[in-house]
């Protein structure tokens, strides 16, 4: 029986943080073992908003890559693939385009939300715009049944569905396949300063390849309870960073129970919690930094792990763009 195909992937838009692996990178390492995975390194996704810096993406290409094999994805269980590698999903997206209208993108929640982050108003691109259209290809093209997703995200799986039914619908055809969402038990972590998501452009986040004394910085400066001013004060854990980091990364769920409860009581000051929570962290990074480390040191090597996977990916790719142009009749006639 063949196993059930899994599309996930990421932006390159720099390394990978911690809240990556509680989203997305956590689900990856089983779903490897259980189904056929395709980890896509979505670069042209990028250039949806960062068209002016094509430079940034070689390297940020290797260090998603790089982190991706310092967690464990295995490419002979998984296809790391790099998108513009892949010229039929332009093809794919372009014909797509005509069963979406520009109201319904204009409505995508995910798409004005992000738009309203970004600061772009009226000057948004119509390749920001129709990216959601992008991602639709990207899915289909694979004919992935499950899509691993964040809450945030689940808009552009909703609009990858309607494009599959519609061009079934359009060309009487079960080509396309609807895809199905998988939520994680975990949202993506709150940043370091315990206003918004952890990213990049925030400069809240800690990263997977951070060093001790980078991630000791930066546990030390979380934000905590604000009114939690002396030791022998009550203090808040819910909406609290380090409690929320020490539910996602604690395995010791009783001695975080402890510490709540000691907390909330008052006597157990701030700085020996993020002390507690350095340790924890110190304990999942270090593997990972290691495994980082001999990667790094042969980089071409990586780089043939992108190569191959995205010439394995890009056969699947062809095998479904041919199926939808002989479905809208557009098969060769020379």
């Amino acid at each position: 029986m063949n196993k059930k195909i899994v599309l996930t992937g990421d932006r390159p838009s720099g390394c990978l943080h911690v809240g990556h692996y509680i989203g997305s990178l956590k689900n990856r390492l089983m779903l490897q073992d259980t189904h056929e995975e395709y980890i896509m390194i979505a670069d042209m996704q990028v250039l949806t908003d960062n068209f002016e810096h094509p430079e940034m993406l070689e390297k940020n290409i290797l260090n998603v890559a790089l982190d991706y094999l310092a967690v464990g994805l295995d490419p002979k269980k998984c296809t790391i693939l790099i998108q513009s590698q892949i010229p039929e999903l332009c093809e794919l997206t372009l014909y797509y385009l005509n069963l979406v209208t520009w109201n319904r993108l204009k409505h995508n929640p995910t798409v004005k939300a992000e738009i309203k982050q970004k600061g772009f108003g009226e000057n948004v691109s119509a390749g920001f715009m129709i990216y959601p259209v992008s991602q639709a290809a990207d899915i289909t093209a694979f004919k992935a049944h499950l899509v691993p997703v964040g809450e945030d995200q689940l808009p552009i799986l909703e609009q990858t569905v309607e494009v599959v039914r519609k061009f079934n619908r359009t060309y009487n055809t079960d080509v396309l396949i609807e895809p199905q969402a998988m939520i994680s038990n975990c949202s993506r972590l709150v940043g370091i300063d315990g206003k918004n998501k952890m990213s990049k452009s925030l400069n809240n986040a800690i990263y997977l390849s951070d060093s001790l004394d980078e991630v000791r910085a930066k546990v030390m400066k979380m934000y905590t309870d604000p009114n939690h001013l002396r030791v022998e004060d009550p203090g808040k854990v819910e909406g609290n960073p380090v409690f929320i980091y020490l539910d996602a990364f604690d395995e010791d769920k009783k001695r975080v129970s402890e510490l709540k409860e000691q907390y909330q009581k008052g006597g157990l000051g701030d700085v020996v919690v993020k002390k507690h929570l350095l340790s924890v962290l110190e304990v999942f990074l270090e593997p990972i930094r290691n495994r980082r480390r001999i990667f790094e040191k042969d980089p071409a090597s990586v780089l043939s792990i992108l190569k191959e996977g995205s010439i394995k990916a890009r056969q699947k790719v062809t095998l479904t763009l041919d199926e939808v142009r002989r479905a809208m009749h557009l098969k060769s006639h020379f």
